[in-house]
């Protein structure tokens, strides 16, 4: 692996960083909104934060890695979500409105752009905490990241199996579910979608809800641990920031929005207390296992005398 940057690599960085500039942007005045123009930027939002996913993961994983992410992102969300459309398994029974535009199946189009956007980052942190708390295993080539943070011997089954996708899946699935507290009673107080039938519910939300999430944000994130990753690319500041920024983003403005704008205190303590506990608990894990740099010390030599 080499640590250059070409031309290619120096401009896929720029316009990642440029849809999450965008993202951000058609997101800070949702909440002062209403109507179509909701319905637009939410919209929006999906599609340039899946851009930024994508763009990121084309960079530092390569285009085979992140056309199969995107199979497995995708088409794994779609999958469920038909099924949860249609038969009331893995979620609860809901149905979608016709605010979100075409849809396939019962199930609106963006709506599986949505897994891509935040399956990819939560993958890539659960892949963060398998480097720091096992090593390399759950990396499919057994390597770590480019940036040092993780096991320098490659460690790990060459194959991706053991430990260390499970661990990357549960940090991956955890994330997902614990997200979904803040998206769900925000998307069907905005109409896009409603729920029935009884059983016990937080915020209006069913939890074999939380139940479902997890269980397939856990399955997609498992499936893109088992996916080839060839070594990334070098370079000189954390390569993986972009993601980690965005979900930093999807966390406190949620947290922001139903706080102050959406005067939703008790969908902001359940997302901000469960969505929170992930992120400090990743955070811990990083931490406490931080490489610690240990002076180089020489052996003192003395001259010997001359008689």
């Amino acid at each position: 692996m080499t640590c250059g940057h070409g031309v290619t690599q120096m401009s896929l960085a720029a316009v990642g960083w440029a849809f999450a500039v965008a993202t951000v942007a058609v997101q800070i005045p949702y909440p002062l909104a209403g109507g179509s123009g909701r319905r637009a930027l939410t919209v929006a939002s999906v599609l340039l934060f899946c851009a930024t996913s994508v763009v990121h993961a084309a960079r530092t994983r390569r285009a085979g890695w992140t056309a199969g992410m995107i199979a497995i992102t995708a088409g794994g969300g779609l999958v469920a979500e038909t099924a949860g459309v249609h038969t009331g398994l893995v979620f609860g029974r809901y149905t979608y409105t016709d605010a979100l535009g075409p849809d396939l199946a019962g199930v609106p189009t963006v709506i599986p752009l949505a897994w891509t956007m935040m399956a990819y980052p939560a993958f890539v942190l659960g892949q963060h905490v398998t480097w720091r708390l096992v090593g390399t295993e759950g990396h499919a080539d057994g390597t770590g990241p480019a940036d040092g943070t993780g096991p320098a011997d490659g460690t790990g089954p060459a194959d991706g199996t053991g430990r260390g996708v499970a661990v990357t899946a549960l940090a991956g699935g955890l994330l997902l579910a614990t997200w979904d507290l803040y998206l769900d009673p925000q998307m069907v107080d905005a109409g896009y979608w409603h729920w029935s039938g009884g059983g016990p519910a937080i915020n209006g939300v069913p939890l074999s809800n939380a139940a479902g999430w997890l269980a397939v944000g856990a399955a997609i994130t498992a499936m893109l641990a088992l996916l080839p990753e060839p070594r990334r690319v070098c370079d000189r500041l954390f390569p993986d920031m972009l993601p980690f920024i965005m979900i930093g983003w999807t966390y406190a403005s949620s947290l922001l929005a139903n706080l102050v704008f959406f005067d939703r205190p008790a969908v902001a303590v359940a997302g901000g207390v469960g969505m929170g506990t992930v992120l400090t608990g990743a955070g811990v894990v990083a931490v406490a296992t931080r490489p610690v740099t240990r002076p180089v010390t020489r052996p003192v030599t003395t001259r010997r005398q001359e008689p």
